[in-house]
């Protein structure tokens, strides 16, 4: 007799940790169990030692975006962080956390998950298939920190991968108590079909831009170690992720008179190409080419005046107006340049897309009177130039660990 019974495909995902192979979604849901409180000291002493071993030399030389983020959790971090919640209600955790950070920048989806888990929730991190070797060696040493963990960590916290299927997706994003969208306006469109409960919420970081701002005088008159400095952590805020990461610069605003704003920026540039050499970086030959029809194209649309090519690594474009500059991703190593008379002509050019102002040359006070001056329509950071890969609690304008908690209020 014919079997005229249909196979029904069920939903299912790989769990990378703690390693388990192949799981269908409500198990994977059925399986998170445990109550964790609000700087719970098993997770803290689990990302300690995971923070520890991050820091391993032979580690950190391999893959220096390692280094930050085993710095981040250090436990004097992670206490302040603790600290830094204090108030009249009582802070509990907001639940069950499903995280999709972006494919491009591997160590995204580890702040994200220790801050949430820090908090105290459960939580279920999807990892891209299309992850790097910086992501493998990132599950490798969770796995290796788990081996002296409590309990508590294994049953409450999750990374898995999965292929692109609107099931998983909608079912997690069912699931959940807070959704964490990485990646993209893109992403957070194509998430944002799947519903939440009707108590849960959306927390997204989408498509972002940012800029380098330098006071050209204060350029000039640098010692000559300080300039290298400078350009040793331009070159980290830019190559470490390609340029692509949403808080490496795209264009460097100069401030001040013509021939001062000439000068250093010529100079600046001899100074990052001399890093750029030295660190061997470089770009293949589709990308060589990606850059010059990007830069080509600006020229073509009549908004930059002259493009600059140091090798394959390096291209410089002056724009011919600050208002040009681009947000768009030109290709690895592509540096928009414009000039301004004074920081506060900034405020005309900022839009909200714009996240991260990496600075040199400027005070405290000039930098508080933009901030305040631009009132919220951009830039969510001021940091000086080396530290736009430095990831804070406070994301995007955003106070994460906040985000991460809900408040009960308790009135006797």
């Amino acid at each position: 007799m014919p079997d005229n019974s249909t196979t029904i495909d069920v939903p299912a995902v790989d769990v990378r940790f703690p390693a388990a192979g192949t799981v269908p979604v409500q198990g994977l849901l059925t399986g998170l169990d445990g109550t964790l409180r609000v700087g719970d000291e098993r997770i803290r002493e689990f990302l300690a030692a995971f923070g520890r071993r991050l820091l391993r030399p032979a580690l950190a030389r391999r893959h220096p975006e390692l280094g930050s983020l085993g710095f981040f959790l250090r436990p004097s971090e992670l206490a302040r962080t603790i600290d830094g919640l204090g108030g009249q209600h009582v802070r509990v955790p907001r639940g069950l956390v499903f995280h999709v950070p972006p494919a491009n920048v591997d160590t995204v989806f580890v702040y994200s998950w220790a801050l949430s888990a820090l908090m105290g929730n459960r939580n279920v991190v999807r990892l891209s298939p299309r992850s790097g070797a910086v992501a493998e060696t990132i599950l490798e040493t969770l796995h290796e920190a788990l081996a002296d963990a409590d309990p508590a960590v294994a049953a409450t916290q999750r990374v898995v991968s999965y292929d692109r299927s609107d099931a998983v997706t909608a079912a997690l994003s069912a699931a959940c108590d807070l959704r964490v969208v990485w990646g993209g306006d893109h992403t957070v469109r194509e998430l944002r079909r799947h519903a939440l409960a009707p108590h849960a919420r959306d927390l997204t970081f989408p498509d972002r831009s940012s800029f380098a701002v330098i006071r050209a005088a204060a350029w000039l008159c640098a010692p000559r170690a300080a300039r290298v400095t400078v350009a040793e952590g331009f070159v980290n805020d830019t190559y470490w992720f390609d340029q692509a990461a949403c808080s490496s610069p795209r264009t460097v605003f100069w401030v001040g008179a013509p021939g001062d704003c000439d000068a250093a920026r010529a100079d600046f540039t001899d100074h990052v190409s001399r890093v750029v050499t030295v660190r061997g970086w470089g770009v293949d030959a589709a990308m060589a080419v990606e850059k010059r029809v990007s830069t080509y194209g600006l020229a073509a649309d009549g908004l930059a005046e002259g493009v600059e090519f140091r090798g394959n690594a390096l291209a410089c474009v002056c724009l011919s107006a600050a208002a040009a500059a681009p947000r768009r991703w030109l290709g690895a190593g592509t540096f928009a340049y414009a000039r301004l008379e004074s920081l506060g002509e900034l405020a005309s050019l900022v839009e909200r897309r714009d996240q991260t102002m990496t600075h040199f040359g400027f005070g405290q006070a000039e930098l508080e009177e933009l901030a305040m001056g631009l009132a919220g329509r951009g830039v969510d950071r001021m940091v000086p130039v080396g530290s736009a890969l430095s990831f804070h609690r406070v994301w995007d304008g955003v106070d994460l660990p906040a985000e991460f908690t809900r408040l009960v209020t308790v009135i006797r």
